[in-house]
């Protein structure tokens, strides 16, 4: 399921576009492995800190 990394340029509902095609394109099953490795690839982001209002009990939305 490797593919090369491109570079498209279009306008926001051209590139919308693009990836709902691509998307839908895929099996379910790969839809779930793509969603798994954009979820691992996500990791790189957390911060090890807490949220500043995590202290206060405050309802977070993330």
């Amino acid at each position: 399921m490797e593919t090369e990394q491109k570079i498209f340029f279009g306008s926001k509902e051209e590139n919308n576009k693009r990836r709902l095609k691509e998307a839908l394109a895929r099996t379910p099953h790969e839809r779930l492995i793509f969603f798994l490795k954009l979820c691992e690839e996500m990791q790189v982001f957390a911060k090890d800190e807490p949220h500043p209002n995590d202290a206060k009990n405050n309802f977070i939305i993330e």
